[in-house]
């Protein structure tokens, strides 16, 4: 018997959307000028390269679209995602705090003097598996120690990268939230410091630097659009875990085009909707779920939103949608095996989610009155991030390959 938790889409529509905001939130997060600093400071990093926005005509047009554009995060630094944007400048940011400057070269942030002056530092930080990978290679590119706390069901594969950039790792007998909390109260003890995607009272800025790194990939991604003669998407769909990434990529084009901004639909694993649970109770709060948090969405799978990051998506993300895990893994085998003419895509499970999102969207027919509300047609230009490649072999060969995680007979 099928129930809501099988149901490929449950969806709420986002009622404070409606209502006029001053924009202080948007501004509080992204200052003027910061969408220069991070992509000036990302130019600058070893290895820094433009990822490609690739165009899935043939799908855009199966589904009944104007088009689909894939910003594809598996090509960062050779990183096979995007969470090195966030690590690299927040760890950036920090070092001119602590140094009393407000700008400074790559380059002379490896100068001895430089050096001298902060002393010894170790970084720490809690992840599902991406943002502890980037925050280890950016540590390393800047000779600095990294410690880097997973939970317990974190794969080997995921484990295994992280330390292939010099971060010692410590497993912690719970879930992403436990791991959070470990690392803060062990950072606290030893001295480290901690570079969180996520905000607790207390700790903000470091949250905030992270979020204002991520924004490079769409500086880059709305140069793209400009080069094929498009302004902006018409919607946008962002996976989120602790909201973190979801928040910036909103307030980004909040504040590019304000009450013109793109529709944005947010994606959670349907066991680790805490943005969907917080927006349900709708009284203005975020709010926790317990629990192990098991989905396939590695990334995804946190159970307390960021602060910082449910400042944003309470007032101006549109939808939030969750989803099983045969979404997501119907969303890696469809950027797998495109449709002939479009590009192939190399999506993990919490980058390929948005994709299965987009496609019940469009070919369920209990999502009519969502494809209605989200006004998806011929003249909708969608905007999908795929955020990480094939993170983790094992996974993806079961799921590409072997067929697992697929969809029920019934929402065929």
């Amino acid at each position: 018997m099928n129930t809501i938790n099988d149901a490929p889409l449950v969806w709420l529509q986002n009622k404070r959307t409606s209502v006029h905001k001053d924009g202080n939130a948007v501004n509080c997060l992204l200052p003027n000028g910061v969408l220069q600093e991070t992509l000036a400071f990302h130019a600058q990093l070893p290895g820094y390269a433009i990822t490609p926005l690739k165009r899935l005509s043939n799908l855009a047009s199966r589904l009944g679209l104007g088009e689909i554009w894939v910003k594809d995060e598996s090509d960062r630094m050779r990183l096979n995602a995007f969470k090195a944007l966030g690590g690299s400048f927040a760890i950036y940011r920090f070092i001119c705090r602590e140094l009393g400057v407000s700008r400074l070269a790559f380059s002379e942030l490896m100068a001895a003097e430089v050096r001298a002056r902060l002393g010894e530092i170790t970084f720490a930080s809690a992840t599902d598996g991406n943002h502890g990978k980037g925050l280890a290679w950016a540590a390393q590119k800047l000779c600095f120690p990294c410690i880097i706390y997973v939970h317990k069901q974190t794969s080997q594969a995921r484990i295994d990268s992280i330390r292939e950039y010099g971060a010692k790792v410590r497993i912690v007998d719970g879930n992403y939230d436990d791991a959070v909390r470990q690392c803060e109260q062990e950072a606290r003890a030893n001295g480290w410091q901690v570079v969180s995607d996520t905000a607790w009272p207390g700790y903000e800025d470091i949250p905030r630097w992270v979020m204002q790194g991520y924004t490079t990939l769409l500086s880059e991604t709305q140069e793209q659009l400009a080069y094929q003669g498009i302004m902006r998407p018409t919607h946008i769909f962002l996976q989120a875990g602790v909201g973190a990434f979801a928040a910036a990529m909103i307030a980004y084009y909040q504040k590019i085009f304000r009450e013109n901004a793109p529709i944005s639909i947010v994606v959670e694993p349907r066991t680790a909707g805490c943005l969907y649970h917080s927006m349900q109770i709708s009284d203005g709060l975020p709010h926790s779920i317990s629990g192990d948090l098991d989905t396939i969405m590695a990334g995804l799978a946190c159970g307390e939103p960021s602060l910082l990051a449910w400042q944003i998506i309470k007032d101006y993300a549109d939808f939030v949608i969750t989803a099983p895990d045969y979404v997501a893994a119907k969303g890696m085998r469809m950027y797998g095996v495109p449709l002939k003419g479009d590009p192939f895509v190399v999506s993990g499970e919490s980058g390929a989610v948005t994709l299965g999102v987009l496609n019940f969207i469009m070919e369920y027919k209990g999502a009519a009155e969502l494809r209605a509300q989200l006004g998806l047609d011929a003249n909708s230009q969608v905007l999908l991030i795929n955020t990480e490649g094939n993170t983790d072999p094992e996974y993806f060969r079961n799921v590409v390959w072997n067929g697992t995680y697929a969809v029920p007979e019934a929402y065929c």
